[in-house]
Parts: structure tokens; sequence; C-alpha cells
């Protein structure tokens, strides 16, 4: 379970670690990097990537790792246009959707 609560720890931060002031929105390190042109994006969809491969080595059926690779996907492809992308960022929390799609796979295991 160390292994998991990493996971949802590095998702928390990449998605949601900061509260903007005066409202209930959430930004985390993934959306303040999309503020960066090309590099900004690149580097926050390695930890990204990381989250999917360490779900595959805890045991995410191929189907369920399809669909973290689709989010990530969707995340970095949108995120990649200037403003807009990190703005999209704020609302989709690709790292976020994916440790959840980890945590009712391992729920569900004996």
């Amino acid at each position: 379970m160390a292994r998991f609560q990493r996971l949802d720890r590095l998702s928390q931060r990449l998605d949601s670690i900061f509260r903007i002031p005066g409202t209930r929105i959430r930004i985390g390190f993934d959306s303040i990097a999309g503020l960066l042109p090309v590099i900004g994006d690149a580097a926050a969809t390695v930890p990204a990537a990381w989250i999917v491969l360490e779900s595959r080595r805890m045991g995410l059926p191929r189907h369920k790792m399809m669909r973290q690779i689709g989010n990530v996907a969707i995340d970095g492809i949108v995120g990649s246009i200037p403003l807009l992308g990190s703005l999209f960022d704020i609302g989709f929390k690709a790292n976020l959707r994916n440790v959840e799609i980890l945590r009712r796979h391992l729920d569900r295991q004996p």
C-alpha cells in the first residue's frame, strides 16, 4: 500500500496541491509547468507516465491502463495549447483520474 500512497501523493502534487485564493479551485505543478511552452508540458508528462508504469506493475489490467494512457495523451495534447492548455489542466486533472482508476482496481482485489 506504500507504493499506492506515493502515487496518490504525487498525483495530488501534480494536480491539486495549491488552492487559488478566494476560490475552491485547486491547481498543481502540472498546471503551473504548462505555462512554460513545450518544456513544461514535456516535464509534466514524465511523472504522469511513471504513474501509468507503476499502475501496470501493481497489476492494473491492460484495458484500464489504456484509459490511463488516454488521459495522459489528452492532457499532453490539449495541455500543449498555450494558456488554454493550462486552463484545461485545472479542470481535467489526468493524474488524479489515473490514480483513481488504480484505486478502484485495487479496492476490488481480494
